[in-house]
Formats: C-alpha cells, sequence, structure tokens
C-alpha cells in the first residue's frame, strides 16, 4: 500500500469502530424476563409496550440490531433517516426524509412519531435512536408558519458560518419535538434514550437537537445568532416574531433540568468520536506507525487548523525520540463560510486547505474525511492529498487556489485525483483528520 491508501485504511478503521452493530450490541441484552439497556435493567413482564422512536443518520440501522436482540419485543415504532440509509425493519416504520435541509416526509414522520410518543403510558418504555442528522430529519414548525419557512431557516444557518450548538438554539425554540419537548410527549412513561454523539465533548442537548434531555439554550440565545449572523431581514417574518414571543415570555421556554418530565428519563452515550480514533489509532500502529492522538475536539474553520496541523507536523517530524514513520489523529468538525457558488464539503475544503498550505514540508500525507460517509452537497467522504498535490494539479493546468477561492473542491479533486468514497457508513461521529509523517 502507499501512503495515501495507508490513510484511508486507518479512517475506515475508525468507521468500522462505530458501526450501530457494535455499538448496540454492546447495549442490548435480553435474558429471561429482564431487558438491560447499558446500566439500565426493565423487566419486560411488566411492561405493556415497548416504543421505538428515532431520527439520524445512523437509526434506521440502530433500529436494526434493536430488533434483532434475541428475546426483544416491540409493539411499534416511527424512525426517520436519511435518503439511502434506508434499513428494512419489521416491527418499526423508516422513513427516509432530507438532509441536511428537512423536506415533507421530514414534516409528516415527525407528527407521526409525536403520535406514538403521545401514545406511551406509565406502564411502557420509549427507547429512543438519536445520531447526527436527526436535527435536520425530525422537523416542524409553529404554528401560523409553514414548512417552506422552516427549511429556508435550516438553510440560511448552515451556510452562515454558525456552529451547531448555535443553529440548534434557533431550531429548538422554533419546535415541539427539539429541545427536550420530546420528552414531555413521552412522560409519564419510561424512557432510554441511545445516542451516536456527531458534536464535540458530547453534549447530549446538541446531538440531533437533543429531543429527550433538558436543553441549556433560551428564547434569547435564539435571538442572538439570528442577530450575530445578519439573519433577521432573511428569516420569515412569522418565525422572527415568534422567538420574540419567546423571548417577551408569550411562548413557553424549552424544559430545563428541573422539569418533571426528565424523572424517568434516562440517556447514554452509545458511540462518538473517541471511539473511532482509538479504532483509527490500533490500525495504524497495526501498519506500523508510531501514532498519536492529538484531539477529538477540532473546531473552528480550515485556515485556522492548518496553521495548528503545520505545527504539530513540524513538532513530530523534527523530534528525534518520535519514530518515523508517525501517525497524528485528529476527530471533530470545523466549521466553513461558505461564499462560493462551488461544490464540496468542510472535509474536502480542508484537504485543498493542507494541499496548498502544508505543501512545503516534505513527506507529509494528510486525509479528511466524515465518517458518515457524505461531505457536503457530494456523495463523497472527504479527501487525501500529500505534498505533491498541489504542483501536480498545477502541472496538468488545475489552480487549486482558484478552486480554493470558489468553494469548489469537489471539482478540484474531481479532476486532480483524492477523492474518499464509502458510500453512506450508516453512522455519524464528525470527522477524522489522518496525517502520516515519513
Amino acid at each position: 500500500m502507499n501512503s495515501r491508501e495507508k490513510a484511508e485504511h486507518i479512517f475506515l478503521a475508525g468507521v468500522k469502530g462505530v458501526l450501530p452493530g457494535k455499538l448496540i450490541g454492546d447495549m442490548f441484552s435480553v435474558r429471561g424476563s429482564i431487558l438491560k439497556i447499558g446500566y439500565q435493567s426493565f423487566d419486560l413482564e411488566k411492561i405493556e409496550n415497548v416504543y421505538i422512536l428515532g431520527a439520524g443518520k445512523a437509526s434506521a440501522a440502530m433500529g436494526h440490531y434493536v430488533e434483532n436482540t434475541r428475546g426483544m419485543r416491540i409493539t411499534e415504532g416511527h424512525i426517520i433517516t436519511k435518503y439511502d440509509h434506508y434499513c428494512k425493519l419489521n416491527r418499526i416504520k423508516v422513513t427516509e426524509a432530507g438532509h441536511p435541509l428537512p423536506d415533507q416526509n421530514s414534516f409528516k414522520a415527525t407528527e407521526e412519531i409525536l403520535t406514538i410518543a403521545d401514545k406511551a403510558t406509565e406502564n411502557d418504555l420509549v427507547i429512543c435512536l438519536f445520531s447526527g442528522g436527526g436535527s435536520s430529519l425530525m422537523a416542524d414548525c409553529p404554528e401560523n408558519t409553514t414548512h417552506e419557512e422552516i427549511i429556508r431557516l435550516n438553510k440560511l444557518l448552515v451556510h452562515c458560518g454558525a456552529d451547531i450548538a448555535e443553529i440548534n438554539s434557533v431550531r429548538k425554540h422554533l419546535s415541539k419535538v427539539k429541545g427536550g419537548q420530546l420528552a414531555k410527549h413521552i412522560w409519564p412513561a419510561p424512557s432510554v434514550s441511545l445516542l451516536i454523539s456527531d458534536v464535540t465533548g458530547n453534549k447530549m442537548d446538541i446531538i440531533a437537537s437533543g429531543p429527550t434531555v433538558p436543553d441549556n439554550s433560551t428564547f434569547h440565545d435564539a435571538i442572538n445568532v439570528i442577530e450575530k449572523y445578519n439573519l433577521t431581514g432573511e428569516v420569515s417574518p412569522g418565525l422572527v416574531e415568534y422567538l420574540h414571543e419567546g423571548v417577551h415570555g408569550s411562548r413557553p421556554e424549552t424544559p430545563k433540568s428541573d422539569d418533571p418530565v426528565f424523572e424517568k428519563a434516562v440517556t447514554l452515550i452509545t458511540g462518538d468520536n473517541k471511539a473511532a480514533l482509538l479504532a483509527a489509532k490500533s490500525e495504524a500502529e497495526d501498519l506500523g506507525f508510531t501514532s498519536f492522538i492529538l484531539t477529538d475536539e477540532l473546531f473552528g474553520d480550515p485556515e485556522g487548523a492548518c496553521a495548528w496541523f503545520r505545527e504539530m507536523i513540524i513538532k513530530h517530524k523534527n523530534d528525534d525520540l518520535v519514530q518515523k514513520p508517525a501517525c497524528l489523529l485528529f476527530g471533530g468538525e470545523l466549521t466553513v463560510n461558505v461564499t462560493g457558488k462551488g461544490k464540496g464539503g468542510r472535509n474536502q475544503h480542508l484537504a485543498l486547505t493542507a494541499a496548498l498550505r502544508l505543501c512545503d514540508i516534505p513527506g507529509i500525507t494528510f486525509l479528511s474525511a466524515g465518517t458518515d460517509g457524505n461531505d457536503g452537497n457530494t456523495n463523497m467522504a472527504g479527501a487525501v492529498v500529500d505534498t505533491e498535490t498541489a504542483h501536480d494539479a498545477l502541472s496538468n493546468y488545475i489552480d487549486p487556489e482558484v478552486y480554493l477561492r470558489s468553494f469548489d473542491s469537489y471539482n478540484f479533486f474531481k479532476k486532480a485525483g483524492g477523492h474518499i468514497s464509502t458510500g453512506p457508513t450508516m453512522t455519524n461521529v464528525m470527522d477524522i483528520v489522518v496525517i502520516l509523517i515519513e
């Protein structure tokens, strides 16, 4: 294998480490009538109905492994997942819907989820399966507003440069399901929510917009995001008015930690970026690399990240105590403020940035890819570059700076080579960056 192939093998090992089959298998078991979910135990003989609800890119696959737990009995359920992430389930209905923008399937399926949640009584058990993408896939709108207004709002939010916490603070305050509000519909039934984390720090109130956990954001936070990113004139007046009504107390706040709806609600993280990085590190070491996990909380913009990558590369490259070849691993999720009209995603944009900003350091291979297999508005997971990428592209009359300025990383790699293609992975724990040092 060459260095690019080795980087891809390391990335794929990280993805394999957080596939739903492994994660659910480690969490679920039934012995006799006792259902164990993590450290929670339930006597199925005392439970009338088991309902399964969920949303996210990994949720249908999670539902598949829940259904296949021997001894598990499910009354009914509904899961919303992204197109091309469908799994045929026996007792759980699966709806494919829009991501990163909700569509009509999102709104219709969310109403069906609320219908099931409202059925649940104190004699039932509700199991919720959430992963990255749930914020878009499970969608609704406030009274006197339209689906189209919410879809446009989501488009504005994901392109304005706001981070995921900021985006979700707005989403949660224009919903009756996000920000702990699904828990209000489930109550008084006990519930267990299993989350595959796609946010730094595993903040439960941000993953899928926290439908079953207390919300730490407020209407004030939501309005501040709209104003900070100069969206007031672009968001529909009805939505802005609704948020202002919330600020002034005429709309109920999202439930906080002291709300009784959370007394019988348990939430567990089943997989995260750190688990993926540990699996990637193990693979890198098997391939003969001295390996280091430097962070699972990568954030910021690609230019700033590349400055830090450069510092870390030089530090490890020049350290005689670090046996070569070496592998540096990073996880997290950068934010790209898109101003061009090209095609791509944050991982391809980061890889193209790295090809230009790190090209004077010999013996470097750099990969950035999303663990969900999908980067931005493309069907690629990301891209891999090396020290020669920018030089080789220029020699073939492909100017990487032009593609970078127009945010057209997808078409750069389509011409120059370097795309990482996995197809849907059925999981999502943010992104992985692999840097190999010869």
